[in-house]
């Protein structure tokens, strides 16, 4: 299935554009080699209020099934994104960020300091990957083969969850 997706970057700095937005373009190449289509990408600023804002316009839109986003995640008081997320969500999917926290602490230890968080608003899956583009390769690349069976079961289609895929 060719499913539709959108990346956003949650970063002060590269809003502001004082930084490059590294991770937002390799996430967005990633989805492309895997099959997706990346309908739209945009960066705002570590506000819980626009973030939400730019989730809800998304998936409220219809057309993406998948949106991702990257920074936000850490310890630091503007890091909101798991916040903004959690509160425009219908319900949570703890499992993804458990999985890529279980990936990244393979890396490091410092993968447990992750407060990434995942839920479906809708029709669409919403996942919180690290502002770094490193750990944003990492995790993605940690949950990226189950997410289209994710995608096809929240979409309605014949999904077998008790199949092994080979």
């Amino acid at each position: 299935m060719n499913w539709k997706a959108a990346v956003l970057t949650v970063s002060d700095r590269s809003f502001r554009g004082e930084r490059p937005d590294e991770g937002g373009p390799l996430i967005s190449a990633m989805l492309k080699d895997a099959g997706y289509e990346v309908l739209r990408t945009g960066i705002v600023p570590d506000e819980q209020e626009e973030i939400a804002r730019v989730l809800r316009a998304w998936t409220d839109a219809g057309d993406v099934r998948l949106i991702l986003t990257t920074g936000g995640t850490g310890f630091s008081p503007r890091d909101v994104t798991p916040e903004a997320t959690l509160s425009v969500c219908d319900r949570p999917t703890p499992g993804i960020p458990e999985a890529m926290r279980y990936a990244s602490m393979a890396i490091t230890p410092r993968g447990m300091l992750s407060r990434a968080a995942a839920g479906i608003r809708g029709g669409t899956l919403i996942v919180n990957l690290p502002g770094s583009p490193k750990a944003a390769k990492e995790n993605l690349e940690s949950v990226l083969p189950t997410l289209d069976h994710g995608l096809q079961m929240l979409s309605g289609e014949e999904a077998d969850c008790a199949k092994l895929k080979d």
